[in-house]
């Protein structure tokens, strides 16, 4: 069924109702409907409304998260205990005696349907059913129980985001390996930084990718990051951008095919191994030092991600999930977990606007997409560039729309319900690597209003505190979640006392998880998000999140996009907006005017920036956020920790002694 079952209303500025709501045919055929009905028949949760649901599963959280576990369909054996130490955050542990393979779970089809479709930019297609997916794991699982890859072993993957590397992650996962991986365009030191902390004894390479057109080797630098690898024993080659490539020079080189040619396909022997196996290490974005490893559990991400994806994405069995992404990007790990639930996973590797910003709705249409996710600056881009998918696509498959990354600005929500699609349901998520997961995101039985997430995620009990503790049902605050949750990571990697883990997450408020992210709820028992607290403006006594500052200024049709600090002045902090605008246009003082003015008029007169400046670019992380920290070091004259955190850190010469902020 298809979201043309939906009842909508054309997002327009200033609507009083909201942007869509659910039809209710459609919304009984929901799974998250099924599910309501499920716990409210075999365990009492006696649930009438989405937000009596999600107050039953932080109330239950027992209940709750073995109702996910058998509704979904979790393959292993549970164990009787849920969770023990429930009170203690850090420190609690969720099912200590299940066991589940990972890899079992998302491999539970071995048919002739799609399982993985591919497409790199205009130069790559390549597709594989599930029974080809099987194989191939199985294949690659055995070449490295050849090699004698143990529970536990650590396993990189340098790579774009193709089918091999989740063959990859799945041969890996299924021998109790624990993978890590990032996107091909990190440098040297980048790579170094990551998987030289956690010392990989294989490393999956492709030869190259593609980027707007052009092949880019990874050739070139993989003998110098092997060789500062000294724990990696084999590198596999996959050929992605010619079709024989040399690797002669790479030590411990293998081309893929010739790694997996001795080894025939057969019943793959997956490893049950304990709920918080170590299945992921994630990284943080690195901009203030060298990256924090990550460690995800397999069955916490795996249970989560079951939960988000069938109940809050609604993603269904023979659904084709998309999400653009990077093996550089936790959204890659998001996206890969929805084979559990029968889904096609699309993937694309290459810029999103070659050979035009219509690529990825030529994608949904060639292969009937059900979920399109994408970043919330890709929608803002979009809306510059004036694009209208609804005049020249079908897209009639496409039921939701998935957006994160940065906080979704309202005039985004218009632009997706008056020129993409005005029958989708679009569902704006925030969360983070931090957790894998969402802390408030979509939900398909609730209507979108316009500029709001839609509700926190069931088992997550979130909240907004002020910065004594004490919880806000009204206005802005530290977003924090009190209760434990699956998707806790079990800690950091290398940090063996937990001090480091505890001081990133629980040193404000003790046994509470502090986010990070600056929020508020609404009226509508929705949430707005502010951007980063530990980048949030305190000028003048008053704190500012940035993204209300960047709502305004993004939206004028001059500006391409902007970045925001606060420049300590004075005994005070003032703000500083620098600008990217668009070509031929430059900051005279009519424009300069026209942002204060748009600023003071719709925000308030403290954050009216006290300089603002025109800048060539704005410096990006590898997963396209833009780095608010990194300029901040460089106007104050301090050192970027990690400059290879960064996808283009050339644009932060254009910050660097700027006369503008000496006065």
């Amino acid at each position: 069924m298809t979201a043309s079952r939906a009842r909508s209303q054309p997002g327009v500025t200033g609507a009083s109702g909201p942007l869509w709501a659910p039809d209710p045919d459609f919304a009984a055929t929901t799974n998250m409907a099924r599910f309501t009905r499920y716990a409210n028949e075999t365990c009492g949760a006696a649930t009438d409304s989405p937000e009596a649901l999600w107050r039953w599963s932080i109330r239950e959280p027992e209940a709750f998260w073995n109702a996910v576990w058998d509704f979904c369909g979790v393959i292993g054996e549970r164990g009787e205990r849920v969770v023990v130490d429930f009170d203690r955050l850090p420190g609690a542990r969720w099912y200590p005696d299940a066991r589940l393979n990972y890899a079992e779970n998302l491999l539970r089809r071995r048919d002739d349907g799609p399982a993985l479709l591919f497409r790199a930019e205009d130069r790559v297609r390549r597709d594989l059913s599930w029974a080809e997916l099987y194989d191939k794991t199985s294949r690659l699982a055995r070449a490295l129980d050849a090699l004698g890859i143990e529970p536990g072993d650590r396993v990189a993957g340098y790579v774009p985001n193709m089918p091999e590397s989740i063959v990859y992650m799945l041969a890996s996962a299924s021998l109790g390996a624990t993978i890590s991986t990032a996107s091909p365009d990190f440098g040297v030191q980048g790579v170094l930084d990551r998987f030289g902390q956690i010392e990989p004894r294989v490393l999956l390479a492709a030869d190259g990718y593609f980027w707007q057109g052009k092949r880019y080797s990874s050739l070139d630098r993989l003998p110098e990051i092997v060789r500062r690898l000294p724990s990696v024993e084999r590198v596999i080659i996959v050929p992605h951008t010619e079709p024989d490539p040399d690797v002669s020079a790479i030590p411990g080189g293998v081309l893929f095919d010739d790694f997996i040619d001795p080894w025939s396909p057969r019943e793959i022997e997956f490893r049950r191994l304990p709920f918080d196996h170590p299945l992921y290490i994630l990284f943080s974005s690195g901009t203030t030092g060298v990256p924090k490893c990550i460690v995800h559990g397999a069955g916490g991400i795996l249970l989560t991600h079951l939960k988000e994806h069938r109940l809050h994405a609604d993603i269904r069995p023979g659904d084709r999930a998309f999400y653009y992404t990077t093996c550089g990007w936790m959204m890659w790990n998001w996206l890969s977990s929805t084979l559990a639930s029968e889904a096609t996973a699309v993937l694309y590797d290459g810029s999103p606007f070659h050979p035009g910003p219509h690529v990825l709705f030529d994608y949904a249409d060639e292969v009937r997409m059900t979920q399109l996710g994408v970043s919330a600056k890709f929608i803002d881009a979009l809306g510059k560039e004036g694009l209208r998918p609804r005049e020249t696509h079908d897209l009639s498959s496409v039921r939701t729309m998935l957006s994160t990354g940065s906080p979704l600005v309202p005039e985004g929500f218009d632009y997706v319900y008056r020129d993409v699609k005005p029958d989708v349901h679009l569902a704006s998520i925030s969360g983070g690597t931090d957790l894998c997961a969402g802390f408030v995101v979509g939900h398909p039985l609730l209507p979108v209003w316009r500029g709001e997430i839609q509700a926190p995620s069931l088992g997550m009990d979130v909240d907004v505190w002020d910065e004594e503790g004490r919880s806000m049902p009204a206005g802005k605050g530290e977003l924090v979640c009190k209760s434990p949750f699956p998707s806790v990571p079990t800690g950091f990697w290398g940090d063996d006392d937990g001090s480091r883990f505890h001081a990133a997450y629980f040193d404000m408020y003790p046994n509470v998880w502090r986010h990070g992210d600056w929020m508020e709820w609404t009226e509508h028992g929705g949430a707005v998000i502010y951007g980063r607290s530990d980048a949030t403006l305190n000028a003048g006594g008053v704190r500012i999140g940035t993204a209300e500052i960047y709502r305004l200024v993004d939206r004028m049709p001059e500006v391409l996009e902007s970045i925001v600090i606060g420049q300590p002045w004075e005994n005070d902090t003032r703000v500083v907006l620098f600008v990217r605008l668009a070509e031929g246009r430059s900051l005279d003082e009519d424009l300069e005017s026209r942002i204060r003015g748009e600023i003071r008029e719709n925000a308030s007169p403290r954050h009216v920036p006290a300089r603002i400046l025109q800048v060539a670019d704005i410096p990006r992380t590898k997963s396209a956020k833009i780095s608010e920290l990194a300029v901040r070091a460089v106007v104050l004259g301090e050192s970027v920790k990690n400059v290879e955190a960064l996808a283009n850190p050339e644009a932060l010469e254009d910050y660097r002694n700027r006369p503008e902020l000496r006065a």
